[in-house]
C-alpha cells in the first residue's frame, strides 16, 4: 500500500479550496496525522500572499520602469545623456564594429565601468543610439511638416531642403550611421533599425505626392530614396567634397541646397529653379 495515500476523512478535513497540487500529505504514522493541517495553510499563505504578489510586483515594476534612453532624453545634462551623445558621434565616425567602448569612455572622460553601469554592453548602447536618432528624425520631420503645411509644392520642397540640410549638417552622425548601416556589410544582427520605410512615406505625404501613408507608388518611393541618398551623401562626404572644391563649410552647404533644388524640384514639382548660370 502507498504510504502517502490519504483517506476520504483526511480529505474532508483538509483545506479543500486549495489546488490539489499544493496538498502536502505526510506518511500516516503515529504522531504526525495532523501535521498536514498546519502545513496546508502555511503553504497557501507563502505562495498566494507572498510569492505571487512579489513576482507580480517585479513584473509590473520592470514594465513601468523608464529605459536608460528615456532617462537620457528626459535629462540632457545627465551622465547617461553625455555618454549617449558621444556614442552617436563615435559610432557615426567608425561604425558599430570600428567603435569601442574604451573610445567612447575616453571621449566622455570616464572609465569603462561607469559606462557599463549606465548603458550595459556596446550593443545595448548602439541600439539606444539608433532609437535616439529615429526619434530625432521623426520629431524634425513633424516640425518641418507643420511649417510647410498648406504652401505650394515648390515652396514646400525649398523650405524642407533648407531646414533638413541645416539639421543634418549640425548632426552629421545621423547621415554617417545611416550610410554605415545600409551600404556596408555588418555582423551586427540587432532587431532594431532605422525606420526608412516610415520616413519615405512621411516625406511623400508631406510633399503631396501621396494621399496617405498606405498608398505610396514605388515610383514615388524611388524619388524619395534618391533624395534621401543624395542628402546623406553630401553630408557624410563633406570633408572629401570640400577638399575637391576648396571652399568653406558655409559655401559648401549653400551649394548643396542649390544643387538639390536644381535636381529634385523638376522631379517633385515640375519647376526648374534658377541658378547663377541663368
Amino acid at each position: 500500500m502507498n504510504r502517502y495515500r490519504y483517506s476520504r476523512v483526511e480529505k474532508k478535513h483538509s483545506v479543500r479550496h486549495l489546488p490539489r497540487r499544493l496538498w502536502l500529505d505526510v506518511p500516516r504514522t503515529q504522531g504526525n496525522q495532523h501535521k498536514q493541517w498546519v502545513i496546508f495553510p502555511l503553504t497557501y499563505f507563502v505562495i498566494y500572499r507572498i510569492v505571487i504578489p512579489t513576482i507580480d510586483g517585479i513584473i509590473r515594476w520592470n514594465i513601468t520602469m523608464p529605459t536608460p534612453l528615456e532617462k537620457a532624453r528626459k535629462d540632457p545634462d545627465s551622465m547617461k545623456a553625455r555618454i549617449l551623445n558621444k556614442a552617436r558621434i563615435i559610432f557615426g565616425q567608425y561604425g558599430f564594429h570600428g567603435a569601442t567602448t574604451r573610445m567612447i569612455a575616453e571621449e566622455v572622460g570616464i572609465d569603462i565601468s561607469t559606462m557599463y553601469y549606465h548603458w550595459g554592453e556596446k550593443s545595448d548602447l548602439y541600439e539606444a543610439v539608433v532609437l535616439d536618432i529615429n526619434e530625432d528624425l521623426k520629431t524634425k520631420l513633424l516640425e518641418v511638416e507643420n511649417i510647410i503645411h498648406g504652401m505650394p509644392l515648390a515652396k514646400r520642397i525649398e523650405i524642407s531642403f533648407d531646414i533638413m540640410i541645416d539639421y543634418l549638417f549640425e548632426h552629421s552622425e545621423i547621415s554617417n550611421l545611416i550610410l554605415f548601416r545600409y551600404f556596408t556589410k555588418t555582423r551586427d544582427e540587432s532587431a532594431l533599425d532605422f525606420h526608412v520605410p516610415e520616413v519615405i512615406t512621411d516625406i511623400a505625404r508631406s510633399m503631396g505626392m501621396a494621399k496617405d501613408r498606405k498608398n505610396v507608388p514605388n515610383e514615388v518611393r524611388m524619388l524619395v530614396l534618391a533624395l534621401m541618398n543624395a542628402m546623406h551623401n553630401f553630408v557624410s562626404g563633406e570633408d572629401f567634397f570640400r577638399s575637391m572644391l576648396k571652399i568653406s563649410k558655409e559655401e559648401y552647404i549653400r551649394l548643396v541646397k542649390e544643387t538639390l533644388n536644381y535636381i529634385f524640384l523638376p522631379s517633385f514639382a515640375g519647376v526648374r529653379p534658377k541658378t547663377e548660370a541663368d
